[in-house]
């Protein structure tokens, strides 16, 4: 996957960033989990700024970092969407992250906001014949970090799968599966030769 260096930009769509969560109190038990059915992550980072007239000329001050997290998702019976609702409900301090799953660094690590903060509101809509939905706001609580993290296996799988071929799925000696595939390359775009006589339909 490309990195962001100088020459090589990557430009990112709204379904490349998705948004984990974990109670804080579970950080030593549990790994983040990712919000299932989200329709929309908002994160927005917001310094007020303002201009106090002296008699030398206009001295701008400015505000305390404000950081807006909001996410939209399906109405589900996840664990993680029963927490949501214990964190306004109980007061209780979430871990939240902000994965960018196509910005990757030279380990591997995808690109990450982590944060922390309390969910603010919960709004549940459900309209007749409509899908029930969920509008979850968070307060947050210091500044916003960034950085790269790494994914367990099983949540690398709720982001993505690899291309598999037709074979059946077995396990190599180094423990990588093994499947007939092999994914696409640019470089590597088939030689246009005629399908094997072995191969074709009779």
């Amino acid at each position: 996957m490309p990195e962001t260096t100088t020459g090589n930009v990557l430009k990112l769509s709204g379904d490349d960033t998705v948004c984990y969560v974990r109670k804080l109190s579970n950080a030593k038990t549990e790994a983040a989990s990712l919000i299932p059915a989200q329709t929309s992550f908002e994160f927005d980072l917001k310094r007020d700024s303002d201009t106090t007239d002296t008699k030398d000329g206009g001295f701008a001050t400015t505000a305390s970092l404000e950081t807006d997290v909001e996410v939209d998702f399906l109405n589900n019976t996840s664990k993680i969407a029963d927490q949501l609702v214990d964190s306004i409900l109980n007061n209780e301090v979430l871990e939240i992250w902000g994965v960018v799953r196509k910005r990757r660094n030279k380990d591997g690590k995808y690109f990450a906001w982590y944060m922390r903060g309390t969910v603010s509101e919960d709004d549940n809509s459900n309209d007749a014949g409509d899908t029930s939905e969920r509008d979850v706001s968070f307060s947050i609580s210091g500044t916003p970090q960034r950085g790269w993290t790494t994914l367990t296996d099983d949540q690398a799988a709720e982001l993505d799968y690899v291309f598999r071929g037709l074979d059946v799925v077995t396990e190599g000696e180094n423990g990588a599966e093994v499947n007939g595939g092999t994914p696409w390359k640019d470089e590597d775009a088939g030689t246009n030769e005629d399908v094997p006589s072995t191969q074709k339909a009779a």
